[in-house]
């Protein structure tokens, strides 16, 4: 039995649904929106398991389940070495988002990752502590800040509004999630212009340890006429 991990809620989930569905593997979810119960038809021997988009990952690289629906952002972020553990099968066109560095707009002259490290740097010596970086995705951001030389700064945990963190001075930037860049804005935010740190978006991924137990179902989602 293959065990396909998808989200169990929200766009993500019925982007997911619509897109099996146009290669007639037809997904559902069972009982009421608080039962994570789903059911799969138009292919057997596989079974649908409803989890979190951040668990999945975890569970692909664990092997508890052999394929599984989740963004490339939350991949890279949740796992080291991610690549020795899940492999990609294939990008689904969807979920479509960018991890970017923001500082405040009244910022005129940081514009780029060096002018932000100058910044960082000042902040340190005039205020006594590090530049704060509001963020969820601390591995990928202290990855992405280390290789571009940046210093004299420290994460700090933001699990939601992290656009507001500026605001709220519970932090001087932020590295966030994106589609548009239209809520950075409306928070008086700005965009380094070399701040992308990740694009992403949502993708069937495979487990390691499952190889060659998907190849039947993956052959018919690639080669389905949509």
């Amino acid at each position: 039995m293959i065990k396909l991990g998808v989200p169990a809620k929200g766009r993500l989930m019925q982007n997911t649904f619509d897109w099996f569905a146009n290669r007639n593997v037809l997904l559902s979810k069972s009982g009421s929106d608080r039962e994570y119960i789903g059911k799969v038809s138009g292919v057997t021997g596989v079974e649908l398991i409803l989890l979190s988009a951040g668990e999945i990952p975890g569970e692909l690289a664990a092997g508890r389940i052999d394929l599984g629906v989740t963004g490339t952002d939350l991949v890279h972020e949740k796992l080291a070495n991610w690549s020795k553990k899940i492999t990609p099968v294939i990008e689904m066109g969807f979920g479509f988002a960018n991890l970017m560095i923001a500082v405040p707009a009244c910022w005129r002259d940081v514009t780029c990752l060096h002018d932000l490290d100058a910044v960082a740097a000042r902040f340190r010596a005039q205020q006594g502590f590090r530049l704060r970086v509001a963020t969820k995705y601390h591995r990928l951001v202290r990855q992405f800040m280390t290789e571009h030389g940046v210093a004299d700064y420290q994460l700090v945990d933001s699990q939601g509004a992290t656009e507001g963190a500026v605001k709220n001075e519970t932090a001087e930037a932020i590295a966030d999630i994106t589609s548009s860049g239209a809520t950075i804005e409306a928070n008086h935010l700005r965009i380094l212009e070399d701040g992308l740190v990740l694009k992403s978006q949502a993708t069937l991924w495979q487990s390691r340890s499952a190889q060659g137990n998907c190849s039947e179902l993956i052959k018919k989602i690639i080669t389905t006429q949509i």
